[in-house]
C-alpha cells in the first residue's frame, strides 16, 4: 500500500510479510524533502535493542504469540514492559511455544527508546540490561510468577532474535511407572504408567537423527515452507526424578552419559562406567521399602531434539514415537517406515505440551 503527500514529497511503500512467524514488514522506499530529513537527524534518538532471555511455565500461558483475548507470555511482557517505560513496544521471540509448553530459556528482543517521564519528549540515555532485567521482573512477579527475565543484554539494532538464532535444544521429560503422579509434577511431564524400554527408545533416536524429510513429522496445518530437516543431536537418557527439571545436576549427568555413549559407539572395547542411569535402576529396585511419608519414584527419562530450525510440534510428534517404541508398539524397523512414508497421518498421536521444554537457543552474540 502507498500513502502520498504531494506537500512533503513523502512516500512510504510497505511490502506486506507472507510469513506469520513474526517476520517484520520490509520498508522497500522512503522519501523525504530536505526539511524533514535534517528534522530526524537532530533528534538523535537512542532507541537501544535488548536481548532478553525468560524463562516460563506454560501452564496458564495460551502459548507464547500474543493474541487479543488470551494470556499469552509476549502479552504480559510487554505489559510488564509498558508500565516500566510508560508506552507500548513489540516484542520479538525466537522460538514459537504452544500452550501448556514451558522454557528455560527463550530468546526475545524489544526496542525502548527511553524518555523522561518528568519532562516528556526528552531522549534520555538507555537504560543499562541489570536495571531493565530488575524493573520487569519486578512488574512480572505481580501476575503469576510464572515468567520472569533470566539475562538482558544490548545488541546492535540489526540483531534478530529469530533470524539470528544458531540452534534450538528442546527437552522432554517422561515419567514412567504406575505410581500416580505427584502433585508437583502436575503438567510438568507426560506420566507413561507402562515401564519404558530405553535401550529401545536409544536405537530409535539414531534412526531419526540427521538430515532427512520429516514430512511425517509435521502438523496438520504446518505452515512451514520445507520439510527437509537436519536434526543434529536426538537422544533419551534416564536422570534422578527432580521436580525442578531440568536442574544443573541433571544436565550435567545427561551430558556425562551421552558422552559415555557416544565414546562407545567410537570405540567398541570402550566401558561405560556405572553412571547415574545405573544407580537410578538400583533405587527403583527399593521402591518397596521406601519410608513411611516419602513418595516412591517414578523413572524420569529425558529426550534432547537440538536442531537449528526443528519446531516444537515437531518434537512433540517425535517423542510420541519414541514412547510408543519403549512401551512396544512400535519397533525400529516401524519408526524407519514411518519416517520414509513421508506422511503427516504416518506418525503415532503427537505428544502432549506438558511435557515439553525450550531449554537453550544458541546464538553467535556480538562482543559487549
Amino acid at each position: 500500500m502507498t500513502h502520498q503527500n504531494p506537500s512533503t514529497k513523502h512516500t512510504v511503500e510497505f511490502e506486506e510479510s507472507s510469513d506469520n512467524n513474526n517476520r517484520p514488514s520490509k520498508i522497500s522506499k522512503i522519501e523525504y524533502d530536505g526539511e524533514e530529513e535534517e528534522e530526524m537527524k537532530n533528534q538523535e534518538r537512542k532507541i537501544q535493542r535488548y536481548l532478553m532471555a525468560i524463562e516460563y511455565i506454560g501452564t496458564r500461558f495460551f502459548g507464547s504469540q500474543k493474541q487479543l483475548t488470551d494470556r499469552t507470555v509476549v502479552g504480559v511482557l510487554e505489559e510488564a514492559f509498558c508500565k516500566f517505560v510508560g508506552q507500548p513496544v513489540s516484542i520479538i521471540c525466537s522460538s514459537r511455544t504452544d500452550a501448556g509448553v514451558h522454557a528455560l530459556s527463550n530468546v526475545c528482543h524489544v526496542d525502548i527508546e527511553r524518555i523522561s517521564k518528568r519532562k516528556p519528549g526528552q531522549v534520555l540515555q538507555p537504560h543499562e540490561p541489570a536495571v531493565v532485567r530488575r524493573a520487569v521482573n519486578h512488574f512480572l512477579q505481580k501476575q503469576h510468577g510464572d515468567l520472569m527475565v533470566i539475562d538482558v543484554r544490548c545488541v546492535p539494532s540489526d540483531f534478530h532474535a529469530r533470524y539470528k538464532a544458531q540452534e534450538r535444544t528442546y527437552f522432554y521429560r517422561l515419567l514412567s511407572g504406575p505410581e500416580p503422579l505427584s502433585t508437583l509434577e502436575k503438567d510438568r511431564a507426560w506420566h507413561v504408567q507402562e515401564d519404558l524400554n530405553l535401550p529401545a527408545m536409544q536405537e530409535a533416536c539414531r534412526v531419526l537423527v540427521g538430515h532427512h524429510d520429516f514430512s511425517s513429522f509435521r502438523a496438520t496445518g504446518c505452515q512451514a515452507k520445507s520439510p527437509i530437516r537436519s536434526l543434529d543431536e536426538l537422544s533419551v537418557v534416564e536422570v534422578i526424578q527432580s521436580p525442578y527439571f531440568p536442574s544443573l545436576m541433571d544436565r550435567e549427568r545427561q551430558m556425562k552419559v551421552t558422552d559415555d555413549l557416544h565414546d562407545c559407539h567410537s570405540n567398541s572395547e570402550a566401558v561405560i562406567p556405572l553412571s547415574s542411569s545405573a544407580r537410578i535402576n538400583e533405587v527403583q529396585t527399593t521402591n518397596e521399602d521406601v519410608e513411611f511419608g516419602k513418595r516412591r519414584f517414578h523413572r524420569c527419562l529425558v529426550v534432547t531434539a537440538r536442531a537449528r530450525a526443528f519446531l516444537y510440534h515437531q518434537v512433540r510428534l517425535l517423542v510420541g514415537v519414541l514412547k510408543a517404541v519403549g512401551t512396544g508398539n512400535l519397533t525400529v524397523p516401524d519408526v524407519e517406515r514411518i519416517l520414509n512414508a513421508k506422511n503427516v497421518a504416518a506418525a503415532s498421536p503427537m505428544a502432549p505440551a506438558c511435557g515439553l521444554y525450550l531449554g537453550k537457543v544458541k546464538y553467535d552474540l556480538p562482543s559487549s
